[in-house]
């Protein structure tokens, strides 16, 4: 949390208890939509919000790059806590985000596309999603 407090401060906010709030929530969900946030922060928490401040809170980090962000299939915006260089697995039916860390996979893609160019583009990021049901024997 301190070193949270401490990327707040570089880009000249505070630590309000409603982002500190969403911080420790999202540590605790990893992936998760204001909703989910919100939920897990009336629950565990005294810090009183709502999913607009929340959502707000969420937006905001993701612009400053301590989140990521994604729209998923149900138009709904997920935030990733995971910040370093991973690909995840959407799981379609239930709205769920799994992360995967597969260094030589993401190691051959960089370097394939470091040499392609595309006119006009400049590539800043990849970002890899696979999408995929749960077996027969997850469901159950």
């Amino acid at each position: 949390m301190d070193q949270f407090k401490n990327v707040l401060k570089a880009h000249s906010l505070k630590a309000t208890p409603q982002r500190l709030a969403v911080h420790e929530a999202m540590l605790k969900l990893g992936h998760a939509s204001a909703d989910m946030v919100t939920e897990e922060i009336l629950k565990s928490s005294s810090t009183k919000v709502t999913v607009a401040s929340v959502y707000n809170i969420l937006t905001n980090m993701a612009l400053l790059g301590i989140y990521h962000h994604r729209l998923s299939s149900n138009n709904k915006m997920y935030f990733d806590v995971n910040t370093f260089r991973h690909l995840h697995i959407y799981d379609c039916e239930n709205h769920q985000y799994k992360d995967v860390v597969d260094n030589e996979l993401m190691e051959l893609v960089e370097n394939h596309f470091v040499k392609r160019r595309f006119r006009g583009y400049s590539i800043e990021h990849i970002d890899i999603q696979l999408i995929g049901r749960p077996t027969k024997k997850k469901r159950a």
